[in-house]
C-alpha cells in the first residue's frame, strides 16, 4: 500500500482509502487459500470474493477506461460482478465457493494493482468521481463486515469449530432494565448534514410517532434462555404466522449456533465455541424469534422511525467518534452502536421522493426494497466509523447469519 506515505496523505478521501484498503486485507490474514475459497452456504460469500468484488467495483466504476489503466484480468468482471445487471453477465452467487482459482494470493495481487491504479490516477479524480469513490469505500466496509460473519458461518460448519480471534476475558457488564420515554410528534428522520450517506437513508422527511419508551438495554443471552425455558418456542400464540411455519419447518429452538450440553448453553463466536455469557446481548436471531420474544415478554419491536429518534435524542455521532482501526470491538451493551444490529417492525421500503441514482450504481439499494426488514445500529463486526442513526440495514425476515438482536419498545 503506498497510498498512504505520498505527499498527498493529508486529503481525507485519501487516509480513508488507504485504511480501508489495508483493514480488509489485515481482515484476512489469518486465513489459509482453503478458507478464504470455501462458501458455507448460498447467502455467504468467500473471503477471497469480498476483496476482489470491492477491488473490481473501484476498477470497474472508477478506473477502467483511464488512460495507462489496464485491466488485471478481463476474466473478472464476470468472477466477481455481484448483482450490476447494468454491467454484464456474472458467475451465480450460489456458486461462488466453486471459484477455487484465482488463489488468494492473487486476489491480494489484484487489490494491490487496484491501488496502484488509484494511486497513479488520484490528482486527475473530479468531484465526481471523488463521490464515488466515498461510495466505494463505504461498500468495501459493508463487505468487510460480510467476510467476518460469513467466515463465522464457515468456521462454524467446519467440525473443528475452528477460532479467527483469541477470545476476549472480559465478561460483558450486566446492564439495568430502565426505558427511556420519548415524546411524540412530528420528527424528522433520514440522514442530514454533509457527510457521505448511502441513498436509501434519505430524502429526510417527517413522520408523526406517537409517545414511546425504549429499553435501556439490548435483549441479553440470560432474557434469551428464559425464553426458552418458558416455552417460547413452542407456543404459536407468539408468532407471527411466517414466523411459526419456519420454527415447525426447519426445528428451531435457540438461535443460531447455540448447543445445550451439561454445562449449559454455548454458542460459536469468531473465538471458536463459547459458554454463553448470560449479560451479553443476544444475537444470531430472526426477525420472526425477536417479534415472538416481543410478545413473549409484553412489549414490541421499536419501528425504524422510533429508533431513528432515539438515536438522535442521544449523540449518534459518539458511534463515529471510538476506535477506527477495525471491527469486534463491542461499544458497550447500553448503547445503540456496537453490539448488534437490531431488528425493527418496519419493512425495507423507499422513503418519500427516493429516487435511485443514475447508472449502474442506482441498482445499489433500490433493487432490494421488497419483502425485508430494516435493522438499525451497528455490530461487533460493523468497521468503526461507519456508524449512523441513519443507515438502514436490511435482511429478510428468516435470516440470522448477521449479528442481529433486538431491543425492546412499548406504548408509552
Amino acid at each position: 500500500m503506498t497510498l498512504i506515505a505520498t505527499t498527498r496523505s493529508a486529503d481525507p478521501l485519501l487516509v480513508q482509502f488507504g485504511a480501508v484498503r489495508s483493514l480488509a486485507v489485515s481482515l484476512a490474514d489469518p486465513l489459509s487459500d482453503a478458507d478464504a475459497s470455501a462458501q458455507s452456504m448460498p447467502d455467504a460469500s468467500p473471503a477471497k470474493w469480498h476483496l476482489a468484488h470491492t477491488s473490481w467495483f473501484l476498477e470497474t466504476f472508477i478506473l477502467t477506461g483511464r488512460p495507462g489503466y489496464r485491466l488485471f484480468d478481463d476474466r473478472f468482471n464476470y468472477l466477481f460482478n455481484s448483482y450490476y445487471e447494468a454491467v454484464g453477465a456474472r458467475h451465480a452467487r450460489d456458486r461462488r465457493g466453486l471459484i477455487t482459482r484465482p488463489s488468494l494470493e492473487d486476489v491480494l495481487a489484484y487489490r494491490a494493482h487496484v491501488d496502484a491504479g488509484m494511486d497513479r490516477a488520484w490528482n486527475s479524480f473530479d468531484a465526481a468521481t471523488r463521490t464515488l469513490i466515498e461510495l466505494g469505500l463505504n461498500h468495501e466496509q459493508q463487505h468487510q463486515e460480510l467476510l467476518l460473519t460469513d467466515i463465522l458461518d464457515l468456521f462454524a460448519a467446519n467440525p473443528m469449530e475452528p477460532a479467527l480471534f483469541p477470545p476476549s476475558e472480559v465478561p460483558a457488564a450486566r446492564q439495568g432494565d430502565g426505558w427511556t420515554a420519548h415524546a411524540g410528534g412530528i420528527h424528522r428522520i433520514g440522514h442530514t448534514g454533509t457527510g457521505f450517506h448511502f441513498d436509501c437513508e434519505g430524502p429526510v422527511h417527517d413522520v408523526l410517532i406517537r409517545p414511546f419508551a425504549l429499553a435501556d438495554r439490548l435483549v441479553s443471552n440470560g432474557d434469551w434462555a428464559a425464553f426458552i425455558a418458558g416455552g417460547g418456542y413452542a407456543d404459536p400464540a407468539l408468532w407471527l404466522s411466517d414466523g411459526w411455519a419456519w420454527v415447525q419447518k426447519n426445528a428451531i429452538a435457540a438461535p443460531l449456533r447455540w448447543r445445550h450440553g451439561d454445562d449449559g448453553w454455548t454458542s460459536f463466536t469468531l473465538s471458536g465455541r463459547r459458554p454463553v455469557d448470560p449479560a451479553a446481548p443476544v444475537t444470531h436471531i430472526s426477525f420472526y424469534e425477536a417479534d415472538a420474544f416481543a410478545s413473549w415478554a409484553g412489549a414490541r419491536l421499536p419501528t425504524e422511525a422510533e429508533w431513528e429518534v432515539a438515536a438522535a435524542s442521544e449523540d449518534a455521532s459518539a458511534g463515529n467518534q471510538l476506535d477506527r482501526s477495525g471491527p469486534v470491538q463491542p461499544l458497550g451493551s447500553a448503547g445503540l452502536f456496537g453490539d448488534c444490529w437490531q431488528w425493527t417492525a418496519s419493512a425495507f421500503l423507499p422513503y418519500p421522493g427516493f429516487r435511485p441514482a443514475e447508472g449502474a450504481v442506482g441498482e445499489y439499494n433500490g433493487k432490494f426494497m421488497n419483502g425485508q426488514m430494516v435493522l438499525k445500529g451497528a455490530s461487533c463486526a460493523t468497521p468503526r466509523g461507519s456508524s449512523r442513526a441513519s443507515v438502514r440495514n436490511f435482511f429478510y425476515p428468516h435470516m440470522r447469519w448477521q449479528f442481529s438482536g433486538l431491543r425492546l419498545a412499548k406504548d408509552a
